[in-house]
């Protein structure tokens, strides 16, 4: 079935809709080696182009891939940086005929939980205020916070750009000044969470998203890692964002050094559906072992009393 072309190239993640449809106009895609114009329907056999990069036929799809990364500090989210800073995209593995989009983004100085997605629909949706999708962080906050501040930032603060707060706050412990918290919120405007304490005269020294939507950060995915995530979390989060995930024809194939390592050297298993199958039918030794732990956040407990600890 024919379907529009933005709506094919967005779904590859090359953007946003109204974003390829500028590219359109601008003469940046070719459909069977025309310039494609606004409007035009593709089918499974046509060629398309953007920028001279291929995009692959949707004769064979492929499984759509969501990545979870644990975001150090001084890394920007940006794919490219006239300073020259290194940048969220450096760590991920490369793609051939589609790219990987963040789901949201983090400061420069705020580690943690990113998800990558090669789907942009899935992307927008996950992104998007109407979907009001939870994102949590563990914040250290320096300085008194009464219970006075505490209902302010329930309650509402007036910032800059209109009304905000935090859906839940909770006291996670430590010692002297600096206290840890755990807050939620459904938005992800500017550096809310640190706005929204600054705005009460408290400082953060450290930030760090430790869950988006129903998936936590596991501990082994230290700070410059990824890991896939397997088929039932994908499949959660498409759910999460209201739409229906359609499985491909053949898993994603890639590999990189910076993927989650876990009990020394060894590599983290592939997900059991993901393996490759040698000749026999058998997992290949480059796959064997333990599949990943699941990382659907089932329900959320309140934080152990202890200062959690990050590498970030």
């Amino acid at each position: 079935m024919d379907e529009k072309i933005q709506k094919v190239l967005a779904r590859a993640g090359f953007g946003s809709r109204r974003e390829l449809e500028e590219w359109i106009t601008a003469g940046r895609v070719k459909v069977n080696g025309k310039v494609a114009t606004l409007g035009d329907r593709i089918g499974a056999s046509d060629k398309i182009l953007v920028d001279g990069k291929k995009l692959a036929t949707t004769e064979t799809v492929v499984n759509q891939s969501i990545l979870l990364y644990n975001k150090p500090l001084g890394e920007i989210c940006s794919r490219n940086d006239p300073e020259g800073r290194p940048t969220v995209f450096d760590h991920l593995p490369p793609l051939r005929h589609s790219r990987w989009v963040a789901v949201g983004r983090l400061d420069v100085n705020t580690t943690g939980l990113l998800l990558f997605t090669t789907d942009g629909e899935l992307a927008n949706k996950l992104m998007h205020p109407s979907t009001k999708i939870e994102r949590e962080y563990a914040v250290r906050v320096m300085g008194e916070v009464t219970q006075q501040i505490i209902r302010n930032l329930q309650v509402g603060v007036q910032l800059e750009d209109g009304i905000a707060h935090f859906d839940g706050i909770k006291d996670a412990g430590g010692e002297g000044a600096n206290h840890w918290y755990h807050v939620t919120l459904m938005e992800g405007r500017n550096r809310e969470v640190r706005r929204l304490w600054e705005s009460q005269g408290l400082k953060i020294s450290r930030l760090k998203r430790v869950r988006y939507g129903n998936i936590l950060i596991p501990s082994y995915v230290k700070a410059g890692k990824y890991v896939e995530l397997p088929t039932p979390e994908v499949r959660a989060l498409y759910t999460l964002a209201g739409l229906r995930w359609k499985p491909g024809q053949k898993p994603a194939d890639f590999s990189s050094r910076y993927e989650a390592q876990k009990r020394g050297d060894k590599k983290i298993a592939p997900p059991k559906d993901m393996r490759k199958k040698t000749p026999e039918g058998r997992p290949s030794k480059a796959t064997a072992g333990r599949g990943a732990k699941p990382l659907v956040a089932r329900s959320i407990k309140a934080p152990a009393r202890r200062t959690p600890r990050s590498k970030a």
